[in-house]
């Protein structure tokens, strides 16, 4: 089968906005049935395309393949419409710095967590379970076999991220966070004698007061690289065992361990 350049430039672009995942040159190669060389040859023309024309989206080659994103200046604005599709979402700071934890050094375990965290995250994981910013990622090849976890493709929605190469640094993640979930009305504070799994109803913000979850988590930013490519199906969100099995698995696993 044979395009002309126009219906070729068409196809890639309805193939690549299709994909769920990044679409390698093999497989749009074999779609199209054209060379592979034509295929990447307007496919670079395309990226150039997108990348000067005034448009809020350009294809990036990203984990092998290719994929559509929007543009950085656009990120403001793309998160405010997200965030107007949701309601907003109330998490306690022992919440906030749990998921923090979790989205930089994705696939975590709940012990891991508990070690930089240094206080018992059972109810906390158990709450951004079910509030779906993260899920389950396997169990670790360790004694015990514990859970792991990772954030979800809500918590990319929620965050007006296209995927974990653009988290923020660790010190713009509370503006990102106020942002994302509401600022006062999204986050409530913890007071320092309350217990780590109790709900709380006030909102007056995030404190500026540095914590030493902050430091822990600052640690091990140092100790291992922090946004890493992953591959979009390990975005995907899963749709196994309710919140409330998986935090019982883990509970079980940190047992035998």
């Amino acid at each position: 089968m044979t395009m002309n350049p126009m219906e070729l430039k068409g196809a890639l672009e309805a193939i690549i906005y299709a994909a769920d995942e990044p679409a390698t040159l093999d497989q749009i190669a074999n779609a199209v049935g054209e060379e592979k060389a034509a295929v990447r040859a307007t496919l670079d023309e395309m990226i150039a395309a997108y990348a000067s024309e005034d448009r809020g989206i350009e294809i990036r080659a990203v984990a092998g393949g290719y994929k559509f994103y929007t543009k950085p200046q656009h990120h403001e604005v793309v998160r405010r419409f997200i965030k107007s599709l949701r309601p907003p979402l109330r998490l306690t700071m022992p919440a906030l710095e749990t998921l923090a934890v979790i989205a930089y050094r994705q696939p975590v375990t709940g012990p891991e967590i508990q070690e930089i965290r240094g206080v018992n995250v059972s109810g906390v994981i158990k709450t951004l379970l079910e509030k779906r910013l993260i899920v389950t990622a396997g169990r670790k090849a360790v004694m015990g076999r514990p859970i792991m976890y990772r954030s979800s493709k809500e918590f990319l929605m929620r965050f007006g991220l296209s995927d974990l190469e653009e988290l923020p640094s660790l010190k713009e993640f509370e503006q990102l966070a106020r942002a994302a979930l509401g600022s006062d009305e999204g986050i409530a504070p913890i007071e320092p004698e309350a217990s780590e799994m109790s709900e709380t109803v006030e909102t007056s913000g995030i404190s500026e007061r540095p914590t030493a979850a902050d430091a822990a988590i600052a640690e091990t930013m140092d100790a291992a690289p922090t946004a890493e490519a992953v591959p979009q199906e390990s975005l995907e969100i899963s749709e196994a065992a309710p919140a409330e099995a998986a935090h019982s698995e883990e509970s079980k696993a940190e047992s035998a361990s």
